[in-house]
This record gives structure tokens, C-alpha cells and sequence, in this order.
């Protein structure tokens, strides 16, 4: 999935928990880095989430040199932010493969497998036991 004549971005898919994320990069851009339509800043309520989700970004060292166009959906505040993250880097591979060693370093291209455990019949949670009561 690279950049052709008729396509100028770069695409990357990213999950965490129950989010996808589908990443657009431009190459040439100005920085710009929206999420749904919106600044990334004011997407993510919490300056921690904009923080991973851009991490990427400045581990590349092209912050300023692209620009980056999110659709997310699923899950909440920190799944998004970490498929946004997940999405990022895998599209900066396309766009520069070069980018692999100091990004694979960074842990940023590795997709973490944990999702939620599934709630047992007999049990008010997925662990978590009714009180026994011996009489």
C-alpha cells in the first residue's frame, strides 16, 4: 500500500482493544495531524492520549514533514490512542522503510494481543466470584 500517481497518501491500519484505526500520511505536509475530522489536541480530551498517539511521529523525527489523516472508531480513549499509535507506524513504513529498526526499537510496530476476558456463567465478572456462604 504505497503512494501512486493517482493517491498521494501513504495507508496503515492500526487496533488496540476493540479500536481500529485507518491512517492516511502525506508526505510534503505542514504537521497537520487530525483524528476524525478534528485537531488531534482536541480529539483526545487527555494530553497523555495525544501524547502516545503521536509518539510515532517524533520517534521518526517527522512531525513537521507530514501530515496525518485518522478515522477511528471503537472502544474508548486509551484503545483509540494506541490504535492511532499502532496505525501511524505502520503507514511510516510505507512511506520510508527505513524507519523500521528505531520504530520496531520503540516497541511501536508490534500490535498488543490483550483484549477483554469474556464474563463466565455463575460469576458476576470474568474472575470474580460470588461470595461463598458455608451455611
Amino acid at each position: 500500500m504505497s503512494a501512486t500517481e493517482s493517491s498521494p497518501y501513504f495507508l496503515g491500519t492500526g487496533r488496540r482493544k476493540t479500536s481500529t484505526a485507518r491512517v492516511r500520511i502525506k508526505d510534503g505536509g505542514t504537521g497537520v495531524f487530525e483524528v476524525n475530522g478534528k485537531p488531534a489536541d482536541d480529539y483526545f480530551t487527555h494530553e497523555n492520549f495525544s501524547r502516545v498517539a503521536s509518539r510515532p511521529l517524533s520517534t521518526a523525527e517527522v512531525k513537521d514533514k507530514v501530515d496525518v489523516f485518522v478515522t477511528v472508531d471503537g472502544g474508548g480513549n486509551s484503545g483509540q490512542a494506541g490504535a492511532v499509535s499502532h496505525g501511524i507506524a505502520r503507514a511510516l513504513l510505507h512511506l520510508n522503510p527505513e524507519y523500521r529498526p528505531v520504530l520496531k526499537k520503540a516497541g511501536l510496530l508490534t500490535r498488543d494481543p490483550r483484549e477483554k476476558e469474556r464474563k463466565k456463567s455463575g460469576q458476576p465478572g470474568a474472575r470474580k466470584r460470588f461470595q461463598f456462604s458455608k451455611r
